[in-house]
């Protein structure tokens, strides 16, 4: 701006405390945390179709009334979990934290869960580089790996074609463990029992003890690191990170608790998503559906549903005033979906830095190939359906095939309690006989179930 005497003044813009909330905002805004524990408080309305009254509309007005009477800026508020600074779109909250964390005002983030209870996430080590933009050969590489570990996953399918939850995690382990080190380390259970811990420990405790922790897993890895096996993301990191930053054991570290989170929930949430119809419907081919089930499921369901970040040193970044003591509150899952606040990376959903995290977007890439695997042999469907919007329906087919499936179980449950019942053991005695008479009427019970439902069944696929 030029003065009247022709002299330049400079504008200038001074850094101001964020407002503090008013006391009912501070409710709703509470309740809002609070509510993340009781997913179902609002099934009815969802049921109904009243999207104005769900959890997620009631939020979504509650955070346009803050943005409104503060122009955007970010807000202190109270809560029974602490008292946070709360940007108010994504955009705002990832610039905030980027300038923060440029200037070092950022202390080590903690994750905070939904019973208000903090805990320590994974020590961000990451060297730059796009690693997950591979070369063919490193594609080909991974796709094959999914696809052995999934060859033993879809063996230990039961009849109704869901998959026991413990063996599923575990074989997403394994992949994770053979992803990141090699198939020498795919068998190492103890190693992903120790990298969970270290990542999973409550905030006080992982302070105390983390370097006792961190330790134990860098023993761990030290036999995979000195000689890692080539093609794993180990070698690769090893080959491109010779200079000793970040040490390499604490990047492969991070590689595993991220890979390993990432083919975990967000999988499911995936196909989940392509079963239900909300993703991949316009895709040309499978990988791209696969990558926008992904994409929406970590923007949906983030892994990192709440992040503090605390603030150990002043800094005004945009107009806004930060104090050491301060503590930023990044929750995506109250700020809306990524488009609503500007482009985001998904795989800040994985780490918290939040400089991003190329570790993290390969593990996200990891995460594509498992669900592409997963939904190029069978067809994803929601058995148990939450209702986290209005009903989609399978086709009454795929409930006929369903229904026979039960119907199986059912009469093969009656074949065996008959076959207990024939057994001359109950002979013997005045109560033998009684049960065996309680074991036949069960068994009569089951097999007229299963006509019943195996004649619904029939009807639904006609």
């Amino acid at each position: 701006m030029t003065e009247a005497d022709g002299t330049t003044a400079t504008a200038t813009v001074t850094a101001s405390r964020p407002d503090t909330a008013w006391p009912l905002e501070n409710i709703l805004f509470s309740t809002a945390l609070v509510a993340r524990r009781l997913p179902w408080a609002d099934l009815p309305a969802r049921v109904l179709g009243l999207d104005a009254l769900t959890l997620d509309g009631l939020t979504h007005r509650l955070m346009a009334h803050l943005r409104g009477g503060r122009d955007g800026r970010p807000v202190r508020l109270r809560t029974p979990f602490g008292t946070f600074l709360v940007p108010l779109t994504r955009a705002d909250a990832e610039n905030l934290l980027t300038r923060a964390d440029a200037a070092g005002a950022l202390g080590p983030a903690d994750g905070l869960a939904a019973d208000g209870l903090r805990y320590a996430l994974s020590p961000h080590a990451a060297p730059e580089g796009a690693w997950d933009v591979l070369t063919r050969d490193e594609r080909d590489g991974l796709t094959a790996q999914v696809a052995r570990h999934l060859v033993d996953l879809r063996g230990a399918r039961r009849e109704d074609g869901t998959t026991d939850p413990d063996r599923r995690r575990a074989a997403m382990l394994r992949l994770s463990r053979q992803v990141v080190l090699g198939a020498g380390a795919s068998e190492d259970t103890l190693l992903s029992e120790l990298v969970t811990e270290a990542g999973a420990t409550g905030a006080t405790g992982g302070r105390t003890y983390g370097a006792s922790r961190a330790a134990a897993v860098r023993r761990r890895l030290a036999p995979y690191v000195a000689a890692p096996e080539p093609g794993s993301l180990a070698d690769r990191l090893a080959a491109r990170g010779r200079d000793g930053d970040p040490d390499i054991h604490e990047a492969v570290a991070h590689a595993l608790a991220l890979v390993s989170a990432a083919t975990g929930a967000p999988a499911l949430r995936a196909l989940e998503l392509l079963g239900a119809g909300t993703a991949g419907t316009g895709a040309d081919s499978d990988e791209e559906a696969a990558a926008e089930a992904v994409e929406q499921a970590l923007d949906r369901y983030p892994p990192l549903s709440a992040v503090v970040y605390p603030v150990r040193a002043p800094l005004g970044a945009d107009g806004v005033a930060l104090a050491a003591g301060d503590e930023i509150l990044y929750l995506p899952t109250l700020l809306g979906p990524a488009t609503e606040g500007g482009p985001t990376d998904p795989a800040r959903a994985l780490c918290a830095d939040p400089a991003g995290c190329a570790l993290a977007r390969f593990a996200a890439l990891v995460c594509r190939e498992v669900v592409r695997g997963i939904a190029a042999e069978v067809r994803p469907a929601d058995l148990a359906p939450r209702f986290t919007g209005r009903a989609v329906a399978a086709p009454l087919s795929e409930y006929g095939v369903r229904g026979r499936v039960g119907a199986d179980r059912l009469e093969r449950h009656a074949e065996s309690l008959a076959a207990c019942a024939a057994d001359t053991g109950w002979n013997g005695s005045e109560a033998g006989e009684r049960f065996r008479m309680v074991l036949l009427a069960h068994a009569e019970r089951c097999s007229r179930a299963a006509a019943d439902v195996r004649s619904a069944a029939g009807r639904l696929s006609d």
